[in-house]
């Protein structure tokens, strides 16, 4: 959001107001990142059929009294700070239109859909939904849906067709509407928040990065690939081994998960990402405000331990995220940055894993094959690499359907394609009696080029073009040496740079700090400690000098003043929305603001983004995405983005020179 947010809805509409609630923080600020890079869709879509007897007055009545009954589908949220305004049923017309179509098939109502999905919903000023009627000679066939993730998540968008659906179809409308999030905010004990962040901060330090990324794929990771397979077998051989072993089948899924990634890469420890709708109560059930959360869970398993063993292990990690999942995200993200900072290294998910239950009864079948079979589809495009494996479970009907996403240089197209059946194949394995223990080392080579540092994987290509980006460096190799190349010492990552004689081994240590979170594939654990050795005999001494990195202790940064008119003003931001900081600032007056350190260093949250870049756009700056303010690069690397504000043009004339 490079632009300055406009006004807030009239009050007058307004019913109440108050803080959104900790899970919806996120996707507030998450609809501030360009749409192209955000990771969860935004917004999100479905439909569903009308049934014959239905007519378009009936199709706005259901909408009205879906209106009515949540509050969700009428709160605005405000652009500057983390509230949310409920107003009055009436406030705003029911933000539907009409679509004649010739055929309403399959295809028809995904491209609809899809087209419905990609226009704007502004949750600031309007309605945080958009709904769209196709008509085929005049009567009603399908209702599409749309929904802005700061106010309504899948689960509840699921929840509001099939209510949709039912009422068309003459079922009784509840009586009362679900609690709102407003509802919650004040069940958030802040003792248990700060708890929760120290719990987690723990967890996160002690685990490794991108474990995947050695096992497969390809070096250059030019797209991402999306399937989906669908087995009738599957879902009977987990609702067996949930019997057997007394956990929810989605626990089960995430072991075989797990015990497919040890046994392929012979990591034991790793992270998942793990989505839960957050709708135990039965008061929330069929809430369609943004409940879901997502809830890190350390997965820890034993060489040897028979899959018994590991749906313990993983429904335990599981009891124990979502007991913990209560904090604060914006300060939580603040400090984890803060600790990776420290740590030079970005902490990823290995794994994110989506247990969704979308009532499915109403749509259409789908297309790729009979409900009964299985089908798989891959699409690879040129999209940015998928750092993180996806894998999304349903359960509709008698089928298992696994969604898998993941760019190419952790699994290329056929190894995507085989995941998913062999998860399937593993199911069935175990549901027929074997007891699959978790091998202790890996079944697959690592690809070569990489280098497990003590924090992750190391891409070292990937390293030397970061390295080689740096002005003044004409040369760079880098190998791995001590345990991890088989040579007993400690393992460090060396690197043998030819570089200007002004070049300082601080200067390109700050570099690959800068680029972490970045570069995927680069980590640097520790510090990168480089000692000057003897020039290279067909270069001049005073013109060029050879060093030699190595991984050893970490030593401390110094702090720098702002000092281009762009670190002033981004300096002077960073001190108006920092806690406790000025009311305001001006860029011509530079604050104690240390630019070889990070937002997070200096206190800002992800709730202050938004104001930071409303501030740099008074001040006169833009070119810079609110998703870059939330990583570890330092305010001086930010500033080098930032571009002057174009001129705006006078009233009735052109632009002035």
């Amino acid at each position: 959001m490079n632009h300055l947010p406009q006004p807030a809805p009239s009050p007058t509409t307004v019913t109440r107001s108050g803080p959104l609630t900790w899970i919806q923080q996120w996707h507030w600020f998450e609809h501030t990142i360009p749409a192209q890079r955000r990771v969860n869709p935004t917004p999100l879509a479905d439909h569903c059929h009308v049934p014959a007897s239905a007519t378009v007055a009936d199709v706005l009545v259901a909408l009205t009294s879906l209106t009515a009954r949540h509050e969700a589908l009428r709160t605005t949220v405000d652009p500057l700070r983390p509230v949310q305004h409920v107003h009055q049923a009436d406030w705003a017309p029911l933000p539907v239109d009409f679509v004649d179509v010739s055929h309403t098939d399959a295809e028809t109502l995904e491209a609809a859909t899809a087209a419905l999905a990609a226009l704007r919903i502004d949750p600031e000023r309007n309605p945080p939904w958009l709904a769209r009627v196709l008509l085929k000679g005049g009567k009603p066939r399908a209702v599409l849906m749309a929904a802005h993730h700061v106010l309504i998540d899948g689960w509840g968008l699921a929840v509001l067709i099939s209510q949709l659906h039912d009422q068309l179809c003459g079922g009784e409308a509840p009586l009362k509407g679900s609690p709102h999030p407003l509802d919650m905010a004040a069940t958030q004990p802040l003792e248990r928040a700060r708890a929760a962040e120290r719990e987690w901060l723990t967890r996160l330090a002690d685990n490794p990065t991108g474990v995947l990324a050695p096992f497969g794929g390809v070096p250059e990771g030019a797209g991402r690939h999306r399937l989906q397979h669908r087995s009738v077998d599957a879902c009977a051989d987990l609702d067996r081994l949930a019997r057997r072993h007394r956990a929810s089948p989605e626990v089960v899924l995430l072991a075989a998960l797990a015990h497919d990634i040890a046994t392929r890469t012979g990591e034991h420890r790793f992270l998942a990402s793990v989505v839960v709708s957050n709708r135990a109560r039965a008061d929330l059930r069929n809430t369609i405000g943004v409940r879901a959360l997502t809830v890190p869970v350390q997965i820890d398993l034993r060489p040897g331990a028979a899959f018994g063993e590991v749906v313990a292990s993983v429904a335990a990690g599981s009891a124990a995220a979502y007991r913990h999942g209560q904090w604060r995200p914006a300060e939580l993200v603040a400090a984890q940055a803060r600790m990776d900072r420290r740590r030079g290294v970005v902490t990823v998910p290995t794994i994110e894993y989506n247990c969704y239950s979308w009532p499915r009864d109403y749509l259409v079948p789908a297309q790729y094959g009979p409900p009964g079979g299985s089908a798989t589809w891959i699409t690879s495009i040129p999209d940015e690499p998928c750092d993180t494996l996806y894998v999304d479970l349903g359960r509709d009907e008698g089928v298992v359907t696994l969604d898998v996403t993941v760019g190419d240089h952790l699994l290329d197209a056929g190894q995507a394609v085989e995941l998913p059946v062999r998860l399937c194949g593993l199911l069935r394995a175990l549901a027929a009696g074997a007891e699959c223990p978790v091998p202790e080392h890996p079944s697959v080579s690592a690809a070569p080029g990489w280098w497990r540092a003590p924090q992750g994987w190391v891409r070292l290509a990937d390293v030397e073009d970061v390295l080689r980006g740096h002005p003044g460096v004409h040369d760079v190799t880098v190998s791995p040496s001590g345990e991890a190349a088989g040579e007993g010492d400690e393992p460090r990552l060396v690197a043998h740079v030819l570089v200007d004689p002004d070049v300082t081994p601080e200067e390109l240590h700050r570099h690959v700090l800068d680029h972490l979170d970045e570069v995927p594939g680069l980590v640097a654990p520790g510090r990168y400690v480089l000692t000057p050795t003897a020039p290279e005999p067909t270069r001049p001494a005073d013109q060029l000098r050879h060093m030699t990195t190595g991984v050893t202790g970490t030593l401390p940064s110094p702090s720098r003043p702002p000092a281009t008119r762009a670190e002033r003003a981004l300096a002077a931001a960073v001190a108006a929305v920092a806690p406790g900081g000025l009311p305001g600032g001006t860029p011509d007056s530079p604050d104690a603001v240390d630019m070889n350190g990070c937002l997070a260093d200096h206190g800002v949250t992800l709730v202050a983004v938004p104001q930071l870049l409303a501030l740099l756009c008074q001040f006169g700056f833009t070119g810079i995405a609110s998703d870059e303010l939330a990583g570890t690069a330092s305010l001086g690397h930010l500033a080098t983005v930032l571009e002057p504000l174009p001129p705006r043009a006078p009233r009735g004339g052109e632009a002035t020179p």
